[in-house]
C-alpha cells in the first residue's frame, strides 16, 4: 500500500488520516508543517502553513492538516474523539522520545483543548525497528540499557502513552522496519544523505 492507515483511527468518520510510504505521491504542500529539529517543542496549527521549528504540531480547525516528515523517526498520530475533535502529529526519534515528546504533547492537549488522555485514540506509525537500531551507551542509558545496544523507540513510545494515560486499548502500532524493508519506506540510516522521506498526516475532515 501507498498509504498505511491505523484501523482505530479510521473508524473516527471526522478525520482523515495516514503514514506515508516511499511509494506515497504525498507533499506537504496544502498541509501544517515544521521545520523538524529533533526537540519536544510543539506548535498549534491554524493554517495550512509552515507553522515553526519543532516536532509536533496540535490543530482542531476544520480542514487543517498537522503533518510531519520521518524517515527512521516515529511518526505518531493522536485524535482526541472529546468534544474538541483534536489532533496532533508528532515527530519522535530518540531526542524526543528521551523528552518524553507524546507526553508533553498529550499535556499541551488538555491544557488548550480540554481532551482528556484516557480518550485518545493513538497510533504509532513505522520507524526504525529495534532490529536495526544501534546506539551507543550514552543514547542506550537514557532509555535504561546497561550500555550500547538495539533500542525499541516504538516499545518506548508506546510505554510513555499509557504513562501519560492512554489506554492500550486505543493505541494501535502498525510495525514495520524502516530499515529493514527497502521497498516500503525511506531509512536514514541504510541510505543516508541519498534517503527520501515519508509524510504522516492527520486533521479534521
Amino acid at each position: 500500500m501507498d498509504i498505511l492507515t491505523s484501523p482505530k483511527l479510521a473508524a473516527l468518520d471526522w478525520l482523515r488520516h495516514g503514514f506515508g510510504t516511499r511509494r506515497a505521491p504525498l507533499s506537504q504542500e496544502g498541509m501544517a508543517s515544521l521545520k523538524q529539529i529533533h526537540s519536544a517543542v510543539s506548535f498549534i496549527a491554524t493554517h495550512n502553513a509552515l507553522t515553526g521549528d519543532g516536532d509536533a504540531l496540535l490543530a482542531r480547525e476544520p480542514g487543517v492538516t498537522a503533518s510531519i516528515r520521518t524517515a527512521d523517526c516515529y511518526p505518531i498520530l493522536l485524535a482526541d474523539p472529546g468534544a474538541a475533535h483534536a489532533v496532533a502529529a508528532i515527530h519522535a526519534g530518540w531526542h524526543g522520545t528521551d523528552a518524553r515528546i507524546v507526553q508533553r504533547v498529550l499535556e499541551r492537549m488538555q491544557a488548550e483543548f480540554g481532551t482528556r488522555a484516557g480518550e485518545v485514540v493513538a497510533a504509532i506509525g513505522p520507524g526504525i525497528g529495534a532490529c536495526c537500531y544501534e546506539v551507543g551507551e550514552e543514547v542506550g542509558r537514557k532509555f535504561g540499557m546497561p550500555g550500547p545496544g538495539k533500542l525499541d523507540l516504538a516499545a518506548a513510545n508506546l510505554r510513555q502513552l499509557i504513562e501519560a494515560g492512554v489506554d492500550r486499548r486505543n493505541i494501535d502500532v502498525l510495525g514495520g522496519c524502516t530499515k529493514c524493508d527497502e521497498a516500503q519506506f525511506h531509512s536514514w540510516r541504510r541510505d543516508a544523505e541519498r534517503a527520501g522521506r515519508m509524510i504522516s498526516f492527520i486533521g479534521r475532515v
